[in-house]
């Protein structure tokens, strides 16, 4: 595979499994609570919006590949959870028979990773993501330089940027503490595992993928942390906007952020490609230090069955790809 044809595979940690996709397909694997390995594969349908491609340019592509990784991620989420709550997976009594059966090893009723409901929870976490780590240390901070005096906007504004990093790790490390999402973070550290072995062109074992680290510098984790250090670079500088008191002008000055968020998510997007894509330069992995460090939050040492289930995701995405390039 071209060097270049990896920069199209990644993946995403979900209840018990893993999300893998490539350029045309997706695969979500997740461990039932039988033990046994449940997944799917699907190609991937463009929506209206995936489809122009005057959208696919350079910095355009940011907020496009936002947007369909969360959708994505939101229908794989229902699939894993789906799997969870299905009576067919859920161990069996002692003294029935262990051996699955033909009907359990089928995909869940055939439910496809495609719900419309998938729109609205995108809309309700995108309004909360920026509710939570845009607008509220916006008000914050505008509060807070009003009481102790602060006048100059960049002081204001850097003082913003600093609530939203802190707002932001310390999210990170709060929902860490909690068991359900640390074996989260052990499946995030699986895929990456996995993701690794591939991009060394190592074959896909349960041994190779173990031996690899568990940060990678296309992680979400990384564009996160790119998206806070973009902001701190863009927002400082700006002007602030007048208004009769400190929580109106954090409402304007949200409001004149708004619109500036797509150019950051296009702007970090790329960044992230070109570390992607020149990883084995020393200088770019220096340049992208504090995304990686951040990984150590956000993911955990996987044990070897979280390993196979994301092998076992990525191979049905290879396997769908060399099927579709020999249709």
């Amino acid at each position: 595979m071209p060097k270049g044809e990896y920069l199209q595979y990644g993946g995403q940690a979900i209840i018990e499994g893993v999300m893998m996709r490539s350029p045309k397909f997706i695969s979500v694997a997740c461990r039932a609570p039988n033990g046994e390995i449940v997944d799917v594969t699907e190609p991937i349908e463009a929506t209206w919006i995936g489809r122009q491609k005057w959208l696919k340019l350079p910095f355009l592509r940011g907020s496009l590949g936002i947007l369909d990784a969360l959708v994505l991620g939101n229908r794989a989420l229902r699939f894993s959870a789906n799997v969870q709550m299905d009576e067919k997976y859920q161990p069996k009594p002692e003294g029935d028979d262990p051996r699955p059966s033909e009907e359990t090893k089928k995909p869940v009723e055939n439910k496809k990773l495609q719900d419309a409901t998938v729109v609205g929870a995108v809309v309700v976490g995108l309004a909360l993501g920026i509710a939570l780590f845009n607008l509220l240390p916006n008000l914050i901070s505008a509060a807070f330089n009003s009481k102790v005096g602060v006048k100059a906007d960049w002081r204001i504004n850097l003082t913003t940027e600093i609530v939203k990093v802190v707002f932001f790790i310390g999210y990170i490390w709060l929902i860490g503490q909690m068991k359900e999402v640390k074996r989260i973070f052990q499946y995030h550290g699986a895929e990456h595992k996995a993701i690794n072995a591939m991009e060394a062109e190592q074959d896909l074992s349960q041994q190779n993928c173990l031996a690899q680290t568990r940060l990678h510098p296309r992680c979400g984790t990384s564009f996160a942390i790119v998206v806070l250090i973009v902001s701190i670079l863009l927002f400082t500088f700006i002007p602030r906007p007048p208004g009769p008191n400190a929580i109106v002008v954090g409402l304007l000055r949200f409001l004149m952020e708004l619109p500036l968020l797509p150019v950051v998510a296009g702007i970090s997007y790329e960044l992230i490609r070109f570390a992607g894509k020149f990883r084995s330069q020393s200088f770019v992995m220096a340049l992208f230090w504090p995304g990686l460090m951040t990984q150590y939050l956000t993911t955990r040492e996987p044990d070897p069955d979280q390993v196979d289930v994301a092998i076992r995701a990525l191979e049905n995405v290879l396997e769908a790809e060399r099927a579709a390039a020999t249709a």
